[in-house]
């Protein structure tokens, strides 16, 4: 059973505002690099070339958000604006291109439009909770998000096995961006303290570069956000190429069961995991996507069918995420100044843009040069990296555990 936290009413409508948004992105988060390169003819070093220009745009699109949304003159609800109109934008150029150059145009679009939303929207989430309710208030609303892809990709499934119409698909999605935009133009009311001090553009970027602690947190995010890169760009085509499992909606329906237990245990997930120091937390979500990988390179060796396998990557990699993201924020949350959390959250966000610029022609490079099976073992070997830098991380600043009250 999922006992919904107590927050303010502002958060329930962002939430409900990131489950439309996110609606529309699972209507093409698995599809998109399935249809590139069997309906377009992109290759799949290609295909992880244009989504690796997305992660390009939103690093610019993250630098300048979160100083956009510490900033007076703008503040979060201005930045959210200006995200979900520029993301829409992008998605009208997904319907029209035919080609490599479009796709990369419409992938820069849309990271710029990404890059702006992420700080200002967890800074919104940073501004309506204290510490004692952050970790289940970042929970809330990535719950949403991944109701909002669990249904979309539903959806999408549905379409594509009824229509083979890919393409409205794009249309659907900008349309979900547009009735973000209406929500927090008409229900979202700014968030930023009247008091914040107003700095010159470089001043909060310098403390933030030069916080220790963020530093080191920095290096370990990063591979995180790698791993989920993974999950949305390599996996699939992986699954659809090396596998029995050639057929498009089969390939979503399987990624379907993911998301839904991602949204049956997100919340439960934040509260056992509010009993861990956060590094430690950590570790526990990178034991998960070692399993994941593990997973996936016993599906590619084809010993036995390979569906087993393939649940229990697809669930590990479900409870890995689960375990990351609320924690990841509120962590960045905790170690900022309150004037400064639109750069700090910037920072964190711009990780995911690392991951994702990264991952995909990583991914992609891989599967075209023949060595994909190997490519899952080298993954499992950063895990454990990983928990050395956050054993590091926690021996340094000793982060205490969150502890929730039983409701």
């Amino acid at each position: 059973m999922i006992i919904f936290p107590k927050l303010d009413a502002r958060l329930w409508i962002l939430a409900a505002g990131r489950l439309l948004s996110h609606l529309g992105i699972g209507f093409t988060l698995f599809y998109a690099p399935l249809f590139f390169a069997d309906d377009v003819g992109l290759s799949a070093t290609a295909i992880g070339l244009g989504l690796g220009s997305q992660s390009l745009s939103g690093m610019v699109g993250r630098f300048a958000g979160g100083s956009m949304a510490d900033s007076p003159r703008w503040g979060r609800r201005r930045t959210l604006l200006l995200s979900a109109a520029i993301s829409a934008v992008a998605d009208g150029c997904f319907v029209v291109t035919h080609d490599f150059g479009g796709f990369v145009l419409a992938n820069l679009c849309m990271g710029l439009g990404v890059g702006l939303y992420w700080p200002a929207s967890e800074a919104v989430v940073a501004d309506l909770t204290t510490g004692a309710n952050r970790n289940e208030a970042f929970a809330l609303t990535r719950l949403a998000d991944n109701l909002g892809l669990s249904l979309g990709v539903v959806l999408g499934g549905a379409v594509i096995a009824v229509f083979q119409a890919y393409r409205v698909l794009f249309a659907l999605d900008g349309l979900t961006f547009m009735v973000f935009y209406a929500i927090v133009a008409v229900a979202i009311g700014e968030t930023l303290g009247t008091t914040n001090p107003v700095g010159t553009f470089w001043q909060g970027w310098r403390r933030a570069v030069c916080d220790r602690t963020l530093q080191i947190y920095v290096v370990v995010n990063c591979l995180f956000t790698l791993y989920i890169s993974q999950s949305h760009s390599t996996l699939p085509l992986y699954l659809n190429r090396f596998t029995t499992l050639d057929n498009h909606a089969a390939v979503g329906g399987i990624f379907t069961w993911a998301i839904v237990l991602t949204v049956l245990c997100q919340l439960p997930m934040a509260r056992w995991l509010s009993r861990f120091a956060q590094p430690h937390a950590l570790m526990i979500s990178l034991v998960f996507w070692a399993i994941t990988f593990f997973s996936t390179w016993l599906v590619g060796q084809q010993l036995i069918s390979p569906t087993l396998f393939v649940l229990v990557g697809l669930t590990a990699m479900a409870l890995g995420t689960v375990a990351y993201t609320p924690i990841a924020s509120a962590l960045v949350v905790g170690i900022s100044p309150p004037a400064l959390r639109g750069v700090y959250l910037s920072i964190n966000s711009m990780c995911w843009a690392v991951g994702y610029l990264i991952g995909p022609p990583l991914g992609g490079w891989a599967l075209d040069q023949g060595v994909a099976h190997q490519f899952w073992l080298w993954l499992i070997a950063s895990t454990l990296g990983g928990g050395m830098i956050l054993g590091l991380l926690q021996a340094q600043f000793q982060f205490q555990p969150t502890r929730i009250p039983d409701p």
